[in-house]
């Protein structure tokens, strides 16, 4: 036996092969069969050349590839592994291999999987090198961190003062979360722990997570591969150990104002012993579909690649240079060392060890195994600097701003036998800045605190809980408002107030909302006015002519704006504002009191889910699934069931649970699972979208892993 393919009744792929390299080669060949497109896309988009087929729209993007370095770090990173760890670099170059004979299969007119994708823009696909794994990695996380924010922060500083930094403070709309929770044996039915949750990601179609089996002599892992990397990275559970992860919300990447200058033999750039220093300068070109090609100069200084700017400034002029400084580029180990170790792991002891290779993203981790061993750390690299690198960009020209090292990543237990992991303030804090909101992470404590015993078949339960706890200060305002309006504390010489009294219509809607449940529930009209309302206090808060400096963003690359824009800014720090002892000035009874008012006069039609519908990502949408009639959706973003508008701007959601699954310690086979779509990239494949009914009725489907329940399709 070489290698031999499976399918279960989902359509996943159960792979056994002699060797973890066979193995490997098998996972590359069966992800090019099955999501050929998305990975012509995401080598495109790790190279910066993404533009040649999909046009203007992915311009942005390419330039900040390009100029970020994203190739040519991941070459460095495969070189460093190829000589630190031959045995994993030659797993990747296996994987690769096999992405490339998945693809040749693609082009052969008899083949049974056409990507229509291919057609409909030329394209044939591409040869992947051994490195490029490392790239789709790397592209694929390079703004998970959300350095961006920093940008933000420094924006917002300037313009409304450094008090706004706090009040603003929120989990940004460019981040990706999760949730997980760990629950001991000593809580569970079986004696045996379980581990839940669902990352949190813009939904793409095909998805970003891969449901997959691994097997060979030295393993056998089920788990969430990440299409165009080896192995299972994020979520597996390979019998005796599972382990899952959360974005730690850890600070790792540093943005540097540079002073640049032209010489006659190049770039030069200020370093903080105040002498001018050589930059690596070169120039690359982007082709675009459609349109004239597009230079790029690329300007690399001792911090890190120029990503915005250069010598002559922003595109509008305005005089700025900044550089990314970001581990991998640093260190050139991107943390592929850990893979094959978890692959391998037996107990919690292995897979702790695995994780002291992991590079990024950080991650908080939690994992178990069946001799009751628990962990719940984080892993990932983050440098040791001074705090004002976390805050804002800083200057590359003075000293201060340098990394002297790498923080031991924290550790944590458990409480009354449970670990929550949403992205809020925990193990990770020391090492971050910017966190989500508790509201998912107390939810989900204060759920598993209602029962003594848990099982598998309990935790779609927490999965789909729709419970809105931010809802609160926006509430408590409408229940302030009273029929005749009186000028408040807040009130300025320049704030008007207003002076009548809740129309009929607005006092009923008031009394409505104060009586609501708080679920965000896809069938309640009630989740429906209550979100059109607060859209309004968003709209009207971010016209308000007190916040208008911060309205008009810098001019920074297209790709880092959803970062600067101010209504999304106030949407998810709607809690902050409405709760701030001021406002600068802004009368927020009276935007609410106006708020209710016009909701009240144009209330929504539906309920929720009328409005709140999926929005998936795809490379290249058509006119039917642009348009298309997506699913409606319960929950929201503070809710367990993560599902994100962006309030004041659209009800659709763009983010929500990329996957669902549970990790059954006690017998793998009761372990479950579910992704958005399906397991198969192809439009029309049976198995494009049959889970989708599953993902969206909280349902999961049962992971097999007894290879003879399964229907074997190929032989290699």
């Amino acid at each position: 036996m070489s290698a031999e393919t499976y399918r279960d009744a989902w359509g996943i792929p159960h792979l056994r092969a002699d060797t973890p390299r066979e193995l490997a080669r098998a996972q590359g060949r069966v992800t090019a069969r099955d999501r050929a497109w998305q990975l012509e896309v995401e080598r495109h988009r790790a190279q910066g050349t993404s533009a040649s087929f999909l046009g203007p729209e992915a311009l942005s993007w390419d330039r900040l590839a390009r100029r970020a370095r994203l190739a040519d770090t991941a070459r460095r990173c495969f070189t460093a592994l190829e000589q630190k760890d031959p045995e994993t670099a030659a797993w990747v170059r296996a994987y690769a291999d096999g992405v490339n004979e998945g693809l040749t299969e693609t082009k052969h007119p008899s083949s049974t999987h056409p990507a229509p994708e291919f057609a409909r823009t030329g394209l044939a696909p591409g040869h992947w090198d051994p490195w490029t794994p490392l790239g789709v990695w790397l592209a694929t996380h390079i703004l998970f961190a959300g350095f961006p924010a920093k940008l933000w922060r420094e924006h917002v500083a300037t313009h409304l003062g450094p008090e706004a930094v706090a009040l603003f403070a929120a989990d940004g709309p460019g981040t990706a979360g999760s949730n997980g929770w760990l629950v001991s044996g000593e809580r569970t039915t079986t004696g045996h722990a379980l581990i839940a949750g669902d990352p949190h990601r813009f939904i793409e179609d095909p998805g970003v997570y891969q449901q997959i089996h691994l097997s060979c002599p030295e393993f056998d892992v089920v788990g969430l591969a990440v299409p165009g990397v080896p192995g299972v990275a994020h979520f597996g559970h390979t019998g005796t150990v599972a382990w899952a992860i959360t974005n730690a919300m850890a600070d790792y990447q540093d943005l540097y104002r540079e002073r640049l200058r032209r010489t006659g033999a190049g770039v030069e750039a200020l370093g903080p012993d105040g002498t001018w220093h050589r930059a690596a300068r070169h120039t690359e070109t982007i082709h675009v579909a459609g349109e004239d090609t597009v230079e790029v100069e690329i300007i690399e200084t001792d911090r890190g690649p120029v990503i915005a700017g250069g010598p002559e400034g922003l595109d509008d002029g305005t005089p700025a240079a900044l550089s990314l400084r970001y581990p991998p580029r640093v260190t050139a180990d991107l943390g592929f060392g850990a893979l094959l170790p978890l692959l391998r792991a037996r107990r919690v002891a292995d897979v702790d060890r695995a994780l002291d290779a992991w590079a990024e993203p950080v991650n908080v981790v939690q994992a178990a195994d069946t001799e009751g061993g628990l962990l719940h750390r984080v892993a990932g690299r983050v440098p040791v600097r001074p705090a004002a690198n976390g805050l804002r960009p800083v200057p590359a020209w003075e000293p201060g701003h340098e990394w002297t090292g790498w923080h031991t990543p924290p550790r944590a237990g458990l409480t009354e036998g449970v670990a929550v992991m949403a992205n809020q303030r925990g193990p990770s804090t020391p090492l971050g800045v910017e966190f989500a909101a508790p509201h998912r992470a107390d939810r989900i404590a204060a759920l598993l605190a209602g029962k003594e015993r848990w099982s598998a078949s309990d935790m779609p339960a927490i999965h789909t809980d729709t419970h809105l706890a931010s809802a609160t200060p926006l509430l408590d305002h409408l229940a302030t408002l009273t029929t005749e309006t009186t000028p408040t504390t807040e009130t300025t010489p320049t704030t008007e107030t207003t002076a009548t009294s809740l129309t009929p219509k607005a006092a009923a809607l008031r009394d409505r909302l104060l009586a609501w449940d708080r679920r965000m529930d896809a069938d309640s009209t009630d989740a429906a006015a209550y979100a059109a309302v607060r859209s309004a206090v968003v709209r009207r808060l971010a016209a308000h002519p007190a916040l208008a400096p911060a309205a008009v963003a810098p001019a920074y690359p297209e790709v880092l704006q959803p970062w600067l824009a101010l209504v999304p800014r106030v949407a998810y720090a709607l809690e902050h504002l409405l709760r701030a002892d001021d406002l600068y000035g802004i009368d927020r009874a009276a935007t609410v009191r106006a708020a209710l008012e016009e909701i009240a006069g144009r209330p929504p039609a539906g309920p929720w889910g009328d409005t709140h519908r999926l929005a998936p990502w795809r490379a290249l949408p058509d006119a039917a699934t642009a348009h298309g009639d997506e699913p409606g959706l319960s929950g929201d973003h503070d809710c367990v069931l993560c599902t994100s508008p962006v309030p004041g701007l659209t009800d659709r959601a763009a983010r929500g649970p990329a996957a669902r699954y549970v990790w059954d310690l006690a017998d793998r086979e009761n372990s479950r699972w579910v992704v958005p779509h399906g397991a198969s990239g192809v439009p029309g494949s049976s198995h494009h979208r049959d889970q989708q009914p599953l993902w969206l009725d909280g349902e999961l489907a049962p992971v097999v892993t007894d290879f003879d329940r399964l229907t074997k399709e190929s032989d290699d």
